[in-house]
């Protein structure tokens, strides 16, 4: 008689059959085309307790049994300033996937909150900053962090529309401030359609982002809120009921940029323009 499942086996299994398509081969298909994992990387797989991110510890610790890339993975939960209840949820939710989590705690919350001006954005450098720190002393190389397909989307969108620039969300990035350390993004290619259905599909309850600026889009009811992401996301969902394939053809623009067709491009930091070179080009607008 085959022995019985446990769950976080049949929630692993589920990845590779039930989600196969969905799931696992575009996140394989995003370490294969950007080059995410090398031998021997030590990777801090970053786990805010949300959906992205624990599903991402799932991936990893299935990937690392079975890949012909030899890695390993330390699997980091940073609390930032979670009340009992939510902090209590992360670690049920580990036990229940049997992901072997590290915690660290931090004061983040506290001094985000006090912020007037962008405490989101302060809130996210701050994570980072921490979660470099840690995984740097663990001795990783590498942070992964569970920004997804409709993450990309959101970003573009919002730098063009709010931001005055054209900018996307790079699926693997050098670190400025800790040498040697390298962020990488394995769900670059994962709708967030496709993980809310997992998630679904084996009865997971995940954690919420758990500040006060973020609790008024949970308790909202409609998935949007306030916040300018989540108007994105309603603004995405209304161009898809003309366009189905709108996120695609926005995901793929990002790969294809055509910079003589652009005034104007970033580089390094530096604003050039296209004037830089335009006594010398002698091409036409076809």
């Amino acid at each position: 008689m085959a022995r019985e499942l446990t769950f976080h086996e049949q929630a692993e299994r589920s990845l590779t059959t039930t989600y196969r398509k969905r799931i696992w081969t575009p996140f394989m298909k995003a370490l294969r085309d950007y080059e995410l994992i090398q031998p021997q990387d030590r990777i801090a797989v970053c786990i805010s307790g949300g959906k992205d991110s624990m599903l991402l510890a799932v991936l990893m610790r299935l990937l690392s049994r079975f890949t012909a890339v030899p890695f390993t993975a330390e699997y980091l939960v940073m609390d930032p300033g979670y009340n009992p209840a939510n902090r209590e949820k992360i670690l049920r939710n580990a036990e229940k996937l049997d992901i072997p989590i590290r915690i660290f705690d931090s004061d983040i919350f506290a001094v985000a909150n006090e912020a007037e001006r962008n405490p989101c954005y302060l809130c996210a450098r701050m994570r980072r900053g921490h979660l470099y720190a840690q995984a740097q002393a663990l001795g990783c190389n590498k942070i992964a962090l569970g920004h997804h397909f409709s993450d990309v989307i959101e970003t573009t969108l919002l730098a063009m529309l709010y931001g005055g620039q054209l900018q996307g969300m790079m699926p693997k990035l050098h670190s400025a401030n800790f040498p040697g350390m390298e962020l990488i993004r394995p769900l670059y290619c994962v709708h967030e359609d496709a993980i809310l259905a997992w998630k679904d599909y084996n009865g997971l309850d995940f954690l919420q982002c758990a500040c006060r600026f973020t609790e008024r889009s949970h308790l909202s009811g409609d998935g949007i809120g306030e916040s300018k992401r989540q108007e994105i996301k309603q603004l995405i969902r209304a161009l898809r009921e003309t366009n189905p394939n709108v996120e695609k053809s926005i995901f793929h623009a990002l790969h294809r940029v055509s910079l003589d067709t652009f005034p104007g491009y970033k580089r390094g930091g530096v604003l050039h323009s296209f004037l830089e070179g335009y006594d010398g080009d002698e091409t036409e607008e076809s």
